[in-house]
């Protein structure tokens, strides 16, 4: 290959389709490590703070103080909004049911109702970027290989005109060419390794709300306090809740296929 032969080599001959491809790929990348990054903070916030924020709330000794609690623990705001959702439910069910708000509605479907719909708002909450990172995943590659494919067709065309055209002359301007497709697999990889570990660790904190979502139902529906977690290990803690809020009669809260952004 010529000492004159590269990436700026390539960049300097490419045409307006090269640049753009490049500039798409760019932004792409830009993009996915933003949410990679974003993601990554949140989430650890959110594991470190959810199990001190609901052992508080459940310590707390009314109503009143559990939300305060819970919404100055939780800064994330995910389990803090499903207690205050389901605490302003119960408390409307029974301060208007004289007025006929609860009529043919007992409090345990009127509270779970409320549960489903704050869980459905907090699993999208949870997944958002998740899409992105799955389309720039799925799509990187193919951006990256159309912008080889163009740059091999116009070395190609380039040398048409030449009489006498040696493998040296071809070999150079296809290896250009191929960092493009090198270019979409640096975007992909790293995007699709990020959604991967986000979706387990997003599973893992929909227990965990799922768990706190069932625990809540017992105690506004029934009056018995069922901690979500206990703080044991993963995937330990929540049964106890989730047990107790099937005798109650409220199906599994978190939903397969809830709207992510």
């Amino acid at each position: 290959m010529d000492e004159g032969r590269g990436l700026m080599h390539f960049w300097a001959h490419g045409d307006a389709v090269t640049h753009g491809t490049a500039w798409v790929l760019l932004c792409m990348s830009v993009m996915s490590w933003a949410i990679i990054i974003g993601k990554f903070f949140t989430l650890y916030r959110l594991r470190r703070q959810a199990p001190v924020a609901v052992r508080a709330f459940w310590a707390a000794p009314d109503r009143r103080a559990a939300l305060g609690i819970i919404d100055a623990a939780d800064r994330s705001a995910v389990f803090a909004a499903l207690a205050r959702q389901a605490m302003e439910a119960a408390k409307a069910f029974e301060d208007h049911r004289a007025g006929g708000i609860g009529a043919g509605v007992d409090l345990g479907e009127f509270v779970a109702r409320s549960l489903q719909q704050a869980v459905v708002e907090a699993q999208a909450k949870v997944e958002q970027g998740l899409a992105v990172l799955a389309s720039v995943a799925a799509t990187a590659p193919f951006v990256g290989l159309f912008g080889t494919v163009w740059g091999i067709f116009n070395a190609l065309i380039a040398l048409s005109g030449v009489a006498h055209a040696s493998i040296d002359k071809v070999a150079g301007p296809v290896g250009e060419a191929l960092i493009m497709t090198a270019a979409g697999l640096f975007v992909a990889i790293p995007a699709v390794l990020a959604y991967n570990a986000c979706a387990r660790a997003n599973r893992l904190v929909l227990a965990q709300l799922d768990g706190f979502a069932h625990a809540l139902h017992a105690y506004l529906v029934g009056g018995v306090r069922v901690p979500a977690w206990h703080g044991g290990g993963q995937g330990q803690g929540w049964h106890a809740a989730e047990a107790g809020g099937q005798r109650a009669g409220l199906p599994g809260l978190v939903r397969d296929g809830a709207p992510g952004a």
